[in-house]
């Protein structure tokens, strides 16, 4: 049986870059498309969450222009980091997708809901805000914190980044990062430090703008967070459920920006019911 531990890399062309995909899950016409967060490649997804997912749907995880393995150079806002999904997609040949953006992946699932309205079905938002919500453009200073801690104890930054500090929250950072090594075989490039600078840059130009309307996007949407999320503080998940006129809202106790992993068998039983209805 395929699983996201096994799945193969493929490649596509994207406006002349090769765009580096997995996909798992029985094919069909509406595909769930993933949407990762800052610093991420594939090999950054939770095998739990992708698997649970795909026992319903077809399920594809690809890295966006420059990031990672994908070619090209990472832009340096969202918005043409939306662009470059939606580009991904219709190469694919896909005429209606649901989404999955988690952190910097929600900021784009909602770019391309708004300017690709047309192409999106269902969309899921996790860990993330709206344009110009609150702590957002502070993420740089959270994410040196973070190093900077990790490095002190010789933890990995998550524990730090995605976990609350408690003995819940540290065991399930333990089991999360435990996971996401479990692939040994064809394993994803790293970001590079030029990546993380534009991703670092859009994130920074998102959280400070307020020009983006949340009413404009009148999709479905399952909005999902920790209850004490550092990186896109958690007011910001009740203000998408707020402001989107279609929004349901679910925040997982105890934990932080990675609460879809903590609790990613309740966050996929959520997401599957929330796809399926």
């Amino acid at each position: 049986m395929m699983t996201f531990k096994n799945a193969p890399n493929k490649t596509i062309d994207v406006n002349g870059a090769a765009f580096v995909y997995r996909e798992i899950g029985q094919k069909a016409d509406v595909p769930l498309i993933l949407l990762h967060h800052l610093t991420a490649v594939l090999d950054d997804w939770d095998p739990k969450v992708v698997d649970g997912l795909a026992a319903e749907h077809y399920v594809i995880a690809f890295d966006n222009r420059g990031v990672g393995g994908s070619g090209g150079s990472t832009p340096a806002s969202v918005a043409d980091m939306a662009s470059d999904a939606a580009a991904f997609i219709r190469a694919l040949g896909f005429k209606k997708v649901d989404l999955l953006g988690f952190s910097l992946g929600g900021f784009v699932a909602q770019a391309v809901a708004h300017e690709h309205p047309g192409l999106v079905r269902k969309i899921i938002l996790a860990g993330t805000g709206p344009e110009g919500g609150e702590g957002i453009a502070n993420i740089g200073a959270v994410l040196q914190d973070g190093l900077g801690k990790a490095g002190a104890t010789g933890k990995h930054p998550k524990h730090f980044l995605f976990f609350s500090q408690t003995k819940n929250g540290q065991a399930a950072a333990d089991a999360f990062l435990a996971r996401l090594n479990e692939r040994q075989d064809g394993r994803d490039k790293p970001v590079s430090n030029e990546t993380i600078g534009a991703q670092l840059a859009a994130i920074q130009a998102w959280g400070t703008d307020k020009t983006f309307k949340l009413g404009a996007i009148q999709h479905p949407v399952l909005v999902a967070n920790g209850d004490n999320d550092i990186m896109a503080p958690t007011i910001n998940s009740f203000e998408l459920a707020r402001h989107l006129p279609n929004a349901e809202l679910s925040i997982f106790p105890d934990a932080g920006h990675g609460g879809i992993f903590q609790y990613h068998d309740v966050f996929v039983r959520q997401a599957l019911d929330f796809l399926r209805g």
